[in-house]
């Protein structure tokens, strides 16, 4: 609680000091015998301010065999510690997977660690790459939570190594991600490297890391160090790998 102000609409939270003083100098004008003489024009809403909720989105490449479950068993580490202080903060953590022909929602937004746990027991990986897809469809959880919420600031952590192999360029469904806060975390491994998750993170203006560079909780240590920055924008990536 911050503060006192007369309420605009309804009275939902009463400042009980801030009323008994409103009313203390008109006592005598009042008339009062006994008790205190409250009006209406005496009532005060309290202020508060409390801190500000997140969505920490992340959109994960399920394609491929092994590579793709040690990524899941990363992803869903990070989602459930996110998930255990979640409550006290108001944040909402969800998952969006991508792989054979389409992207799903495996886990909406919640705050709830229990909700997290069930839904994350099994993480079917393989198939083709419709990165394109997840893309789409981690813009329209945004979209809804914004409708729901606009107050909580998205945080999307996209894991991926770049690569696309169904669907159209993910650089061109980079527009419906505007204005969001991204985080590209580049999987790609192996002494080739194409760099397409760094061409990826300049069009999504979104900052870029190596997974390989990563401690073991490097990334939900992304996820806390990033939501409390207060990230509306990100500066524009110059697409290079760093």
């Amino acid at each position: 609680m911050v503060g006192a102000r007369p309420p605009e609409h309804r009275l939902v939270s009463l400042h009980l000091a801030a009323t008994l003083r409103a009313a203390a100098p008109h006592q005598s004008a009042r008339g009062r015998a006994g008790r205190l003489e409250l009006r209406p024009e005496d009532l005060r809403a309290a202020v508060h301010k409390g801190r500000e909720a997140n969505l920490v989105l992340f959109v994960v490449d399920a394609s491929g065999s092994m590579a793709a479950r040690q990524r899941m068993r990363a992803v869903k580490g990070a989602v459930l510690s996110l998930l255990r202080d979640a409550y006290q903060r108001r944040d909402r953590v969800g998952l969006v997977t991508f792989r054979g022909e389409e992207a799903q929602v495996t886990l909406p937004p919640t705050g709830s660690h229990e909700i997290g746990a069930a839904r994350l027991r099994e993480l079917p990986t393989g198939g083709r790459t419709p990165l394109a897809a997840g893309l789409t469809t981690a813009a329209r959880v945004v979209a809804a939570q914004r409708r729901r919420d606009p107050q909580r600031r998205p945080l999307l952590i996209l894991v991926t190594d770049g690569r696309s192999t169904a669907g159209p360029d993910p650089v061109t469904v980079a527009p419906a991600l505007a204005g969001v806060a991204c985080v590209v975390v580049d999987c790609e491994s192996g002494p080739v490297r194409l760099g397409l998750a760094a061409r990826l993170a300049g069009a999504l203006r979104a900052e870029y890391l190596r997974l390989d560079d990563l401690s073991p909780s490097g990334l939900r240590a992304v996820a806390v160090d990033r939501r409390f920055a207060g990230l509306a924008r990100v500066p524009a990536h110059d697409g290079k790998a760093a």
